[in-house]
């Protein structure tokens, strides 16, 4: 009898799409599969900025028990939205080949660029960077799924909203009237899928990697150990980017304050044969330049 891989998602436009672009491949490659979708605690509260919900994970967390307690086999995620640290028992399993990396801004008119404006974002990373490049605008929160971000943004009297341009491109949402961010430095692993499975189950990670994309898997885990390192979690305004050409591998790396104010910043190219622990060296760099200074500053601030 052909095993049933049931694959585990959040119920969102855009997390049905992702489960979906992999139960194609699964059943490409002649598995059967079940979609099935579970609500994580971010989707349902929704009147509180992320960081102040004190959970690491909080749109994998969900997914992680009900893998554990073997009520599904795999989960896909966004790999930005995953802790550093995987629960005992789960593995990755697939890194998907990445898409557009880039933070857009979805505008009703660009004039305000110069002057005063009213920006949303629910990220700390995208505040701080905002904040940094335009000190005299207000950052205001902004959460929910893509669709209901936005609706909020068509109904609020913000300038702009911030987003990730994967999320919109892969549920067609993306509209005319956004701008390319090319200065923002993204999330580490912004752009990239992953899909995890339970570290015993041989069947499911055998057949999950041949949807492993070599060249995304390591730059997304060297922008994960950066942040690792930096102890980020999701509570601090860290921003990574490594990206590879022919045998060299490009890295960029930033650390802001909540206000925008400070920033450190470490850009580095090595070899891909020299990248071990590259993410970790990078991280250290930053530490050594004041980062650690700023972390302790940030957690105390973020309470």
């Amino acid at each position: 009898m052909i095993r049933t891989i049931r694959i585990g998602t959040r119920d969102s436009e855009l997390a049905l799409w992702q489960a979906k672009t992999v139960q194609k491949s699964l059943e490409d490659l002649g598995c059967k599969t079940q979609l099935v979708p579970v609500k994580s605690t971010g989707d349902i509260v929704l009147d509180k900025p992320l960081y102040e919900l004190g959970i690491t994970g909080i749109f994998t967390k969900t997914l992680d028990i009900a893998m554990l307690q073997n009520d599904i086999d795999i989960a896909v995620h966004s790999m930005k939205d995953v802790p550093t640290a995987l629960p005992k028992g789960i593995v990755e399993a697939a890194i998907l080949k990445r898409a557009n990396v880039k933070d857009i801004l979805v505008h009703k008119g660009l004039e305000f660029l110069e002057s005063d404006g009213i920006i949303a974002t629910g990220s700390l990373r995208r505040k701080a960077q905002w904040l940094h490049k335009y000190p005299k605008h207000t950052v205001t929160d902004l959460r929910g799924n893509v669709n209901t971000r936005l609706q909020k943004l068509t109904d609020n009297k913000w300038n702009g909203a911030i987003f990730a341009a994967a999320g919109l491109e892969r549920i067609n949402l993306k509209p005319d009237n956004y701008k390319d961010l090319d200065w923002m430095i993204p999330a580490p692993a912004q752009g990239a899928m992953l899909v995890v499975a339970k570290e015993e189950d041989t069947y499911c990670r055998d057949v999950l990697s041949n949807l492993n994309d070599r060249t995304s898997e390591t730059c997304v885990h060297i922008e994960r150990e950066f942040l690792r390192e930096l102890e980020g979690g999701c509570t601090a305004p860290i921003g990574a980017l490594a990206t590879i050409k022919e045998d060299l591998i490009s890295f960029t790396g930033v650390l802001f304050s909540l206000d925008g104010k400070d920033k450190i910043e470490v850009s580095k190219e090595i070899k891909i044969d020299q990248s071990k622990d590259f993410g970790v060296r990078c991280a250290q760099e930053i530490l050594q330049n004041g980062g650690k200074e700023l972390m302790k500053r940030i957690k105390e601030e973020i309470g």
